[in-house]
């Protein structure tokens, strides 16, 4: 989801019953749904009784370290803070930019490369557009020389004879003459 949209959950926005889910409200008052891992309904149920919130609680599902309900710019900070510390095992981390919307274009390109439909992912991303998803497909180079080589196996297999140029006689002839 985007940032905003992460910000903007409230803890009653999931459902912590099988099947478990979120309701992402997105852009242009859009609001869709995503499946969420047992492991993630877990995690997200030990961190609301830390904070002591009920499931069915209207508060924000993730707040700062003053209480109040975590902003876009404090989801960017986390993020920057942890490739931060993963840049200490992982150095090429450290000439990367990462944002959460590197985390959201790596998912969709990762769907899109495992065969996952087009108007899945559209869906998925919340976009109101398959136009807009569209562009991942441009973007992923790997996808399009796989293609490539599926469409190899479609060409007549080429023949170990000279061009045609070379073979006539005829024509070698007339341009001899010029």
């Amino acid at each position: 989801m985007r940032a905003q949209e992460l910000v903007s959950l409230n803890v009653n926005h999931l459902r912590f019953s099988r099947p478990y889910y979120v309701r992402i409200h997105g852009k242009g008052r859009r609001e869709r749904t995503c499946p969420l891992w047992p492991e993630t309904i877990h995690a997200v149920k030990r961190y609301l009784e830390q904070r002591s919130v009920r499931l069915d609680d209207p508060a924000p599902l993730f707040v700062n370290n003053e209480a109040n309900r975590l902003t876009r710019f404090g989801v960017r900070y986390i993020v920057a803070h942890r490739v931060a510390e993963a840049a200490k095992v992982c150095p090429s981390l450290r000439t990367r930019k990462v944002s959460p919307h590197t985390w959201r274009h790596t998912t969709a390109m990762h769907l899109l490369q495992s065969n996952v439909d087009l108007s899945m992912i559209r869906s998925w991303l919340g976009h109101a557009s398959i136009e807009t998803t569209n562009t991942y497909v441009e973007i992923d180079l790997e996808m399009k020389r796989k293609t490539l080589r599926a469409c190899e196996k479609l060409l007549p297999t080429p023949t170990k004879r000279s061009p045609s140029w070379q073979r006539d006689q005829g024509i070698l002839s007339w341009l001899s003459k010029l």
